[in-house]
């Protein structure tokens, strides 16, 4: 095993990682759905948002692996902050680095290692985001473009970390968050021909529970409806509040078919929560639904701007009403 060399400037990028505050916290939603989504698009049984510390690279977020740090000699991260691009690893048994390293030759096994350094402000490389496979394999040019994609989006929650991208009362992602995420997912899904739909959500009846049973309770009422969207969509879906009573979900790589299995999901538990909350009102919410085309959406504002008048097209369909025309 060759451990990773210290570089003269480490305690700069120890400060730097320091800084975000981020060690040893809790799980957070905006990087496990990085690792998540990573763990889908290339089929990798684990993935990994790693925070390269001074002995040892702890797991801000992991999927598909049960520990939380391992030391920062064994690491294969210690190795890939050292670099400009990725660390490609295609078999680790054939590499003199890692061949006798107990990562690889105990638990978890490693194999196949892909890592994208993640920088912060000023260029301190604090820790990477990668994908692990216990069997060798290789590592194309397109899925090069597509890690760094994804690492991008991973740096820019690093950053996020201390601003304001996330909603406090529903833990998602706010307006900021979720554009900055779903512009470079859109981006990601166009190079690699996937589908993508946006769902723009709006909550019937929301502003008589306020005026009825008070703020408080309108609070509990969006916290319910959040979590209902996290229980109907798939782990990899990206999920914000853009405010007040509105919400949104981009669905990556989902059909037609899946996007309204999804909806009818959806509907099922609202009306399972309805059927047992005896809080004195019903939940409801109207959809509108837009399929991105690159040909027709320039990015996640023309996609939000069209799905929100989806929604209201739907919304004045099930009052027996006209929709308004656009502005």
């Amino acid at each position: 095993m060759i451990p990773a060399p210290i570089p003269a400037d480490d305690q700069r990028r120890l400060d730097a990682l320091y800084s975000l505050n981020l060690l040893d916290t809790a799980a957070e939603e905006r990087f496990d759905r990085l690792t998540r989504l990573a763990r889908r698009l290339f089929d990798v049984p684990i993935a990994l948002v790693s925070l390269v510390d001074a002995r040892r690279q702890w797991f801000k977020s992991s999927f598909g692996l049960a520990a939380r740090e391992t030391p920062r000699e064994q690491s294969f991260c210690g190795h890939a902050i050292l670099r400009d691009d990725l660390l490609i690893v295609p078999d680790a048994l054939q590499d003199q680095r890692f061949h006798d390293n107990p990562l690889v030759t105990g638990a978890p096994g490693v194999r196949f290692y892909a890592g994208c350094p993640l920088a912060v402000r000023g260029g301190a490389k604090v820790g990477t985001l990668c994908l692990i496979d216990t069997e060798p394999r290789e590592f194309d040019k397109d899925d090069q473009a597509l890690l760094h994609d994804l690492g991008r989006l991973a740096e820019q929650e690093l950053e996020s970390a201390q601003l304001a991208s996330m909603d406090d009362l529903t833990m998602l992602s706010n307006r900021r968050g979720f554009s900055a995420l779903a512009q470079h997912a859109l981006a990601v899904c166009q190079r690699q021909g996937m589908p993508v739909t946006l769902l723009f959500f709006d909550m019937d009846g929301f502003k008589a529970i306020n005026d009825r049973f008070g703020h408080a309770e309108g609070d509990l009422a969006l916290a319910a409806f959040a979590d209902h969207l996290r229980q109907a969509f798939r782990e990899s879906d990206l999920i914000g509040r853009l405010g007040g009573d509105e919400f949104v979900v981009l669905l990556v790589d989902a059909s037609a078919d899946q996007c309204d299995a999804m909806l009818a999901r959806l509907r099922q538990v609202v009306d399972a929560y309805n059927a047992q909350s005896q809080r004195g009102y019903a939940l409801d919410f109207s959809a509108g639904a837009v399929a991105f085309d690159p040909a027709r959406h320039t990015g996640i504002a023309d996609l939000l701007a069209q799905a929100d008048q989806a929604m209201y097209a739907n919304k004045a369909r099930r009052k027996g009403t006209p929709p308004a025309a656009p502005q």
